[in-house]
């Protein structure tokens, strides 16, 4: 087990924020039929922590998505922050919400059976960076001044 850390994020808009002290060895994908459709993604990236870990610093809208869990996610922006059974102490939150998940590595799969085998090791397709893309650059810096991070 690794020694907590202090992580904070929230959603794409900013209108949700959170802190939370998690231990990255939690860190795991779950492929179930229910995260890829809440998400849109062939699986998504979860850190799992106590509820009393969790500080919303602006509270989150809530979707029930099933009888006996919900998710918190942005009405404004959309954007997924985690999963919570409605009883239990336990809860997840994305790493994609996270200010800096850089680092945060998975340690197993959950709902194995629904891999997208062709999705999990993608590291012999070519890469290009946002930079390449010189219209898509051109039209963030003239929107923004500058291209997402």
């Amino acid at each position: 087990m690794m020694a907590n850390v202090t992580k904070t994020g929230g959603c794409q808009c900013g209108r949700v924020r959170y802190s939370a002290q998690v231990d990255p060895s939690n860190a795991y994908l779950c492929h179930c039929r229910m995260c890829q459709r809440a998400t849109g993604g062939v699986s998504i990236a979860f850190i799992g922590l106590p509820k009393s870990d969790m500080t919303w610093e602006s509270e989150p809208d809530w979707y029930a998505s099933s009888p006996f869990a919900k998710r918190p996610f942005c009405c404004e922006c959309g954007t997924p922050l985690g999963f919570a059974f409605d009883e239990g102490e336990n809860m997840d939150i994305t790493v994609g919400s996270l200010d800096e998940p850089y680092g945060i590595e998975p340690h197993w799969h959950f709902a194995s059976e629904k891999i997208h085998e062709s999705w999990i090791d993608t590291s012999g397709l070519p890469r290009k960076r946002l930079s390449e893309h010189v219209v898509l650059s051109n039209k963030w810096i003239e929107a923004t001044g500058s291209v997402p991070e």
